[in-house]
């Protein structure tokens, strides 16, 4: 809708006012096609005059929100809306407004982001249904809950790398060879706790078993809706202190859901409800720069970068989904994807729709047809797939070859769904011997 809106006004607004018709419809082009990387050449490979006004803001908003800059986009939408909202229609007045909360709460302007969404209701409330006010108004909720917090204070025992251990665990069938990071030395409220690291996961996540027992402070007002193979409802909650191995994290977010499996399916169960606490990239995002350490089987974090991030002329190869999980470029038989980089896939990762439509005769002529089945928060799903062998991979500067590999042939609902590249999961990753998530420049390597 939003994409949609942005080339009609702009053909609206070039039919009267002479711009750079060619420099403005590669722009159009690039958000019309979520391709962010572009978008990004193009507005700084190219002078400001002679990119319309409007889709000259509308690219800093998106680039910032998109690219994890909110140094860029706060500002560009703050602009957007005193110069240029009679060009927004009310839709995308809305949706513009709602990625202005976003990326103020990512940096914990949370009152300033409560206020925003305030100020749209009283705009445009008597417009919309009484759902969307509704879901308008839990967000401003959301909002002015969480201004009474300062989350994520982050303190380094006197190092300066910070250092956190992990274990990979097996999970699920021993035929799949499904594994699971889990961290060690770590703490909640000085308890001891069995944490997964899940990067494909938005929001760190825990049991309302697990969020008494540690005794998380439920955030008021706090209602949210939780997607993964289904949907379920669920609050926030903040826990005072988290304890990852050299590192302490004050007043950590959590959103508290249950992630049981019992009552859908028993074999599912055995092995999904033994996970209560999940760390996801809200949390990761806020640590700057993370190296994943397949060899030591660490996770560092240099404290500089925390202290002072400097962003660099490095070129982005990581974007946000809708989902404000992480997508990441990567190139599977020579074929370049945008694929979910989710170390809470047990497996080496799907590929999706996009690569069999792409390679359906190489897939058909030396896949098998498998079935896969899909656990996760809210259910279970059994999913037809085409399984290939021996695949090479590109990712982060260095190619490894993948041992087998699904292949999604249509679109599917659930987790991983909202990148139709695919999804690399956590035993893909560890073909590697370290990656790094570097969140300042939103550039993803790799060793060899």
């Amino acid at each position: 809708m939003l994409r949609k809106f942005l080339l009609y006004a702009f053909i609206g607004i070039t039919s009267l006012i002479g711009y750079s018709q060619s420099i403005n419809d590669k722009i159009l082009n690039a958000i019309n096609h979520s391709d962010w990387f572009g978008l990004d050449s193009i507005y700084n490979s190219v002078p400001k005059d002679s990119i319309h006004p409007f889709l000259e803001i509308s690219s800093r908003c998106f680039i910032g929100h998109q690219l994890n800059r909110p140094d860029v986009s706060i500002p560009a939408f703050q602009e957007l809306f005193s110069t240029q909202s009679g060009n927004l229609e009310l839709d995308n007045f809305i949706s513009m407004a709602v990625m202005f909360g976003k990326d103020l709460n990512r940096t914990g302007q949370n009152e300033f982001a409560a206020t925003v969404i305030k100020q749209v209701i009283d705009e445009t409330g008597q417009y919309l249904d009484s759902a969307s006010v509704s879901n308008l108004s839990s967000m401003a909720n959301w909002y002015s809950s969480l201004a009474s917090y300062n989350p994520y204070q982050i303190q380094f025992a006197g190092e300066n790398v910070g250092t956190i251990p992990f274990d990979i665990v097996p999970m699920g069938p021993k035929e799949k060879g499904g594994v699971i990071m889990q961290l060690k030395e770590s703490t909640i409220n000085g308890m001891s706790a069995d944490i997964m690291f899940d990067t494909g996961c938005a929001s760190s996540i825990i049991s309302p078993e697990m969020a008494e027992k540690y005794g998380l402070i439920p955030v008021d007002g706090s209602k949210v809706s939780v997607a993964g193979v289904g949907n379920k409802d669920g609050y926030l909650a903040i826990a005072k202190e988290l304890q990852l191995g050299n590192i302490t994290i004050k007043e950590v977010l959590f959103t508290v859901v249950s992630m049981s499996l019992s009552s859908i399916n028993e074999e599912a169960a055995q092995y999904a409800d033994a996970i209560n606490i999940i760390l996801g990239n809200d949390l990761m995002l806020q640590l700057k720069d993370i190296t994943f350490d397949f060899v030591k089987n660490n996770l560092t974090i240099p404290s500089e970068v925390i202290l002072n991030p400097v962003r660099t002329d490095a070129k982005p190869n990581m974007c946000f989904a809708d989902s404000r999980n992480l997508l990441c470029k990567c190139e599977v038989h020579n074929d370049p994807l945008l694929m979910l980089i989710d170390t809470g896939d047990t497996s080496y990762g799907t590929l999706g729709e996009k690569f069999f439509e792409n390679n359906k005769q190489f897939v058909l002529d030396n896949g098998n047809k498998d079935t896969v089945r899909q656990a996760g928060i809210g259910g279970v799903k059994f999913n037809e797939r085409y399984l290939l062998s021996n695949i090479k991979m590109s990712l982060g500067g260095n190619t490894v070859e993948i041992p087998n590999i699904d292949v999604r042939i249509t679109k599917e609902e659930g987790a991983g769904s909202e990148s139709e590249g695919g999804v690399l999961g956590l035993r893909g990753l560890m073909l590697y011997s370290y990656v790094r998530f570097n969140f300042v420049d939103f550039v993803l390597t790799t060793g060899k």
